[in-house]
């Protein structure tokens, strides 16, 4: 499984999935899918949100669990 942050990323810019998936042409049930992890996404695909969103692949998709927020707070503090 292939994590993703995607929905986290959409709901900070205020997007609607139809708006995400306008902005990278994509179908917006895509956005959906992906969103609730039943697809993966191709690599074009990856890097069109990474470039839409202005990040690394590797911020917005993972092969392990993101950490939660109060799990990276916390592992700044401990530095």
């Amino acid at each position: 499984m292939i994590y993703n942050r995607v929905k986290l990323l959409r709901v900070e810019k205020g997007l609607s999935r139809k708006d995400l998936a306008d902005a990278v042409g994509v179908n917006f049930q895509t956005i959906g899918y992906l969103e609730r992890g039943d697809y993966n996404a191709s690599l074009e695909l990856a890097f069109k949100l990474a470039d839409y969103f202005g990040l690394r692949v590797d911020q917005i998709f993972s092969p392990r669990p993101f950490k939660t927020l109060s799990e990276q707070l916390a592992d700044q503090a401990a530095e």
